[in-house]
């Protein structure tokens, strides 16, 4: 007999999904198994479940709640856009005012253009790379994860790593040919590759921040470098700010570094909770897209105006209230305690932290890549994540992931998770 609520939905959804779960990163592989909650619904920093327990959530959907869930200014921005329609299929103004704020915005964005996905962004993005340069590598990096479309998959991390995979079966050959995956913050490395196989490679793709090896920074220099090399060699330097525009500043985190690229991808917070995302960049390289250049790319739901109205609201209440400087000392805050109980207690952890995100290693020594990231303790950080659940906390379901203080989180919410995370450490 199902022991709750959750388990019984779950034995529902295995019967017609595969693994009972939509998106891997879901499941409960990574951290020793168990049943995946069930969640029923958000308020600010909390999820309620299906049995009707309330978790403290740092998850934030991996990423785009900045403002936390069912915020007053997007629910309502939903409702008044739904009232007048969800999908036009023609252009609408709030596509266009959408992609003028974001142009607006964001160093170096001349021209964008809208998906529905962070995957469909960065896909696209590479697709116009290779149109534009004429050529077909691509340099990625280990661990990296910019979404499931084939050439993505190779050397990818975060939820493929969670579940035991390094390059997943179904991709061809021939994709993995022509992706290059080299180590985060070895400049060298990447030098000496462009410096042998240059002018071959169309980009070089890097999230400025790290987040899909947990949280890692660029090390001083690393991200110039890779521009200078860019620039050296005719290629083109690709953003992945998917995770990270809009998280640390109303802005990009290219920005954070001095770095502008010649091509951004982004997507979670610009849909203010709904599905979308984002590529563009320079305007001659963008000349390239379809129906005024020579690489197709298409949607129907691009644009929709429901996503593009929440994804304004959205962007409006953080320009306006500015939450980032709260949300960075309430990350401190919450960094200082958990690396404090854990060293009390014994526990080797090493924490990397960017105002309000954050990944707590369970290694000792810093973590600057993904073989470091890999060194983490999977079966001390399932047994922390366990006692965590259990205590209200709810996190992402792997070691690879990152803990998100969102605006909405007060001292209250860090207070009571360092309660819990105490017992947790002790238990350990």
């Amino acid at each position: 007999m199902p022991a709750s609520a959750s388990d019984s939905w779950f034995l529902r959804a295995r019967a017609v999904i595969p693994g009972g779960v939509n998106s891997p990163s879901r499941s409960f592989q990574g951290i020793g198994g168990g049943t995946p909650v069930v969640m029923v619904r958000g308020r600010g920093a909390y999820l309620e479940d299906v049995d009707g327990r309330r978790y403290i959530d740092y998850q934030a959907a991996y990423g785009p709640l900045v403002l936390g869930h069912a915020h007053p200014a997007v629910t309502e921005a939903i409702r008044r856009q739904a009232g007048e329609g969800t999908l036009t299929g023609a252009p609408h103004p709030l596509e266009i005012e959408l992609a003028e704020r974001l142009c607006e915005t964001i160093e170096g964005l001349q021209q964008v253009r809208l998906v529905s996905t962070g995957t469909e962004a960065v896909m696209s993005a590479v697709r116009i790379a290779r149109a534009y340069t004429g050529r077909n590598r691509v340099v990625k990096f280990r661990g990296a994860y910019h979404g499931h479309s084939d050439a993505m998959l190779v050397d990818a991390g975060s939820g493929v790593g969670t579940v035991g995979m390094t390059t997943p079966a179904g991709i061809p050959a021939g994709v993995e040919q022509d992706v290059t995956g080299l180590p985060y913050n070895d400049l060298a490395a990447v030098t000496e590759f462009m410096e042998q196989h240059g002018d071959a490679v169309a980009a070089i793709l890097v999230e400025p921040v790290e987040g899909n090896m947990g949280l890692v920074e660029p090390e001083a220099g690393f991200l110039a470098g890779l521009a200078e090399l860019a620039r050296a060699h005719a290629a083109l330097l690709i953003f992945d700010e998917v995770i990270t525009a809009f998280r640390f500043r109303y802005g990009v985190a290219g920005f954070l570094y001095g770095v502008t690229p010649d091509l951004y991808c982004l997507g979670k917070t610009i849909g203010g909770g709904l599905p979308q995302g984002a590529y563009g960049g320079r305007a001659e390289v963008m000349a390239a897209v379809a129906p005024i250049g020579p690489s197709y790319q298409a949607g129907t739901l691009a644009g929709n105006p429901l996503a593009a109205r929440a994804g304004l609201a959205l962007l409006d209440v953080l320009r306006q209230e500015n939450p980032y400087p709260e949300m960075e000392r309430l990350g401190k805050l919450l960094h200082e305690g958990l690396v404090e109980q854990a060293s009390r207690h014994g526990i080797p952890v090493s924490l990397n932290r960017l105002g309000g995100m954050f990944t707590l290693f369970f290694t000792e020594g810093v973590v600057r890549d993904y073989d470091g990231a890999l060194r983490s303790d999977a079966k001390r950080f399932a047994r922390f994540y366990h006692a965590l659940l259990a205590g209200g906390v709810y996190l992402a379901p792997s070691r690879l992931e990152c803990w998100f203080v969102s605006a909405v989180h007060t001292e209250r919410e860090i207070a009571r998770t360092l309660e819990v995370s105490e017992q947790a450490f002790a238990a350990l």
